[in-house]
């Protein structure tokens, strides 16, 4: 099978006027729900509002046009907010777009090595955790606008921490009618979906919010307030780096590419349960990879697919990857003809939806379903990731997160990893009455890796035993740890001129041993299928 097999060459073959008119239609509907998101998340992450457009329009054509999934629509996500504005306010737009190409590339290695089965190595506790910790940091952030406070002249708030210990310090300047507007906002965006779903509840409360702060005298900050709005079309511009800066945003590169491969491939997973179609992994990571270099090389911001959106294009007919590049399009389009406008978007109607983004986003349902049934250390794992990614940042909770992980799942195996010595009948085996007093059988169960090498310390060999069968039926792997350890056994019973006899030796530890010369050494004909085999041939 080839590694990339965009799904828009396949979907062609068999396209129609019938379905050109439906990925119209969708398009131009997910178009009209991604506009406010774009630009409230472009915010939410410390940039421009146009970026978020830029994101959406170049991104989301390039991953419609070489992806691996009929339906799944790109742009500017939450699960980015917090890392792309502690990149920003650090590194400045150019570290961002240095960090997006090398998260770009990086995803293109991923889909050409074949890793796209591999992101579901990641833990559920760790997604849940930082995805929870992202909602969480972006209400935090949205405090602000939300209730129209002011911070004192001097004020450095960047991180979540300091953000909130802002905003506890200007609590007192709180704007009325800021909470107004952004309370309104919150009730639309609650209530409207029951009362339409093809109309995107974030449009009417645009519409609402500018109403009322043009038609009532309310002294609430509008986006034009707070930055220049650009229509100018996505300009190609290479950025300025030195080795050093690459150094320093590797991290964050690895955690953008890590997000966006788990967030795009995660949609992918959704929209095939909707549509019953088979996306091909490899090939969407690759487009992900080159949507993002596009997208930084044409001053967006990092992209991945986008669930909610995937699945409103889904609903309203999309079915082929040309309602995504539509999408883009209308973007384009709404960008050079009615981008100024947007300068009249009230800020707390922004917070508002992103408020709802955050709730839409948090999981708190399976946070709380796994810290009420999962085990402690699963609940470890989840609670230290989500609080990581709150006070610290989202690089440090993958981080420790991924590594107290592996430092648990090796723990587990350890613990199911055992080996004992048969003593008695009580071991259930009736092949035991007839072991000759000289001959000791030990079986190994689990896996036997660096963690649990030491257990064939605990093997004691008695005087009298002339041969020691290692049964290893339950063994279904070795590592060069363990093989260390073992070839230390039989040097021990060679020293003793004892026999060692392996019964049943599964095919991955086999190939291990072969490798390492281990079975040259002990001998192909003491290598046995099963343990009747062993006993006779330790009898003789």
């Amino acid at each position: 099978m080839r590694i990339f097999q965009p799904k828009l060459f396949q979907s062609l073959k068999t396209y129609s006027a019938k379905k050109l008119v439906s990925d119209l239609v969708a398009g131009i509907i997910v178009a009209i729900i991604a506009l406010p998101l774009s630009i409230a998340l472009a915010i939410a992450s410390g940039v421009s509002p146009e970026k978020g457009l830029y994101t959406a329009i170049v991104a989301g054509f390039v991953i419609s046009l070489m992806g691996g999934s009929s339906v799944n629509i790109s742009g500017p996500t939450a699960a980015f907010a917090t890392i792309v504005a502690g990149i920003v306010a650090v590194y400045g737009t150019s570290g961002l777009v240095v960090a997006t190409l090398m998260a770009g590339i990086l995803l293109i290695l991923m889909g050409v090595f074949r890793f796209g089965s591999l992101i579901k190595y990641i833990p559920l506790t760790i997604t849940t955790g930082f995805t929870s910790g992202i909602a969480l940091t972006i209400v935090i952030g949205q405090i602000k606008d939300f209730l129209g406070l002011t911070y004192a002249e001097g004020t450095h708030a960047i991180e979540t921490m300091e953000k909130l210990e802002a905003v506890a310090a200007s609590i007192g300047t709180l704007n009325w009618q800021a909470l107004v507007v952004g309370g309104v906002a919150m009730l639309i965006l609650i209530i409207w979906p029951k009362i339409s779903k093809k109309i995107p509840g974030s449009l009417i409360a645009v519409i609402v919010g500018v109403l009322m702060v043009k038609l009532l005298p309310l002294e609430v900050n509008t986006i034009g307030d707070l930055y220049t709005i650009s229509k100018q079309l996505p300009a190609f511009a290479f950025p300025e780096f030195d080795f050093n800066t690459v150094r320093q945003l590797i991290p964050s590169a690895f955690t953008i590419a890590i997000l966006a491969g788990i967030e795009s491939l995660l949609s992918c997973v959704v929209s095939d349960g909707m549509v019953g179609d088979k996306h091909n992994s490899n090939t969407e990571l690759i487009a992900q990879g080159l949507g993002n270099i596009a997208s930084g090389l044409f001053g967006g911001i990092p992209a991945t697919g986008a669930i909610a959106r995937t699945a409103a294009n889904i609903k309203n007919g999309g079915r082929t990857p040309v309602a995504g590049m539509v999408h883009a399009v209308v973007l384009l389009l709404i960008l050079v003809l009615l981008m100024p406008y947007a300068a009249w978007i009230p800020m707390p109607v922004i917070a508002a939806i992103l408020f709802m983004v955050a709730y839409n986003m948090c999981e708190w349902r399976r946070f709380v379903k796994i810290c009420k049934t999962a085990p402690l250390s699963d609940v470890l794992v989840l609670v230290l990731t989500f609080v990581l990614t709150v006070v610290f940042d989202l690089v440090v909770a993958i981080e420790v997160g991924m590594v107290l992980s592996a430092i648990l799942f090796m723990k587990r195996m350890s613990d199911v990893s055992n080996l004992r010595t048969w003593k008695s009948n009580a071991d259930g085996d009736v092949r035991f009455k007839s072991l000759p007093a000289t001959v000791e059988v030990v079986e190994l169960d689990g896996p036997m890796f660096f963690a649990t090498s030491d257990k064939f310390a605990a093997i004691e060999i008695k005087d009298n035993v002339k041969t020691v069968i290692l049964r290893m039926r339950t063994v279904p792997s070795l590592d060069i740890s363990a093989l260390s350890s073992l070839e230390t056994i039989f040097a021990l019973c060679e020293k003793k001129g004892i026999k060692l006899i392996l019964s049943h030796v599964n095919e991955q530890p086999l190939s291990v041993m072969k490798k390492a010369g281990f079975v040259a050494k002990i001998g192909e004909e003491n290598l046995v299928p099963n343990i009747d085999s062993a006993i006779e041939l330790a009898t003789k």
